[in-house]
């Protein structure tokens, strides 16, 4: 039988954020959360998503939202296409114009946006708009359940577990 060391919820978190946690490491490399920052963890890139998620798709509307400077939006527009989160559409043949969807990949990231918007509410008073369920018309702020019991889940409530993967990485 092989003892498995199990991490806490600090240690995890300091592995994402490249501190050392001692002999039992494994590779930065596997961290889901700093794998993800490095395609979306920048402002204007959270902006652009934040208003494909109100539903703005076109180039002139995305820079209008968001003042980003157009050499800086097409940049972001891209990193998001050539990485699966958002998807290109031509809606205009002369000139070319497109249209920016958000894709499978792009709908996935919908908690993190309102996981931000809730913390903003929360800690930074910002609160410019409700969200409402369109089936019952209710005014909601999802949140983070098990999907096993169906109780509420926030970080105190989790206890984090290396993955096989991460063992086989380290050996």
């Amino acid at each position: 039988m092989r003892c498995v060391l199990q991490l806490t919820l600090d240690e995890w978190v300091a592995k994402c954020n490249y501190v050392a946690v001692g002999t039992g490491d494994w590779s930065r490399d596997n961290c889901a959360v700093g794998n993800t920052l490095s395609i979306i963890g920048e402002r204007w890139t959270l902006l652009v998503l934040r208003e494909a998620f109100l539903g703005v798709r076109r180039f002139e509307q995305l820079q209008r939202n968001t003042g980003i400077a157009r050499n800086i939006l097409s940049d972001r527009l891209n990193t998001l296409v050539a990485h699966g989160i958002l998807r290109r559409e031509l809606y205009q043949e002369r000139p070319q114009r497109y249209e920016y969807r958000l894709t499978e990949a792009g709908l996935d990231l919908y908690p993190v946006l309102l996981s931000m918007m809730q913390w903003g509410s929360r800690h930074l008073g910002g609160r410019a708009m409700t969200l409402t369920h369109k089936n019952c018309g209710a005014t909601v702020m999802p949140h983070l359940a098990c999907p096993e019991c169906g109780e509420r889940v926030e970080a105190r409530d989790m206890h984090a577990v290396r993955t096989d993967a991460a063992m086989r990485e380290s050996a």
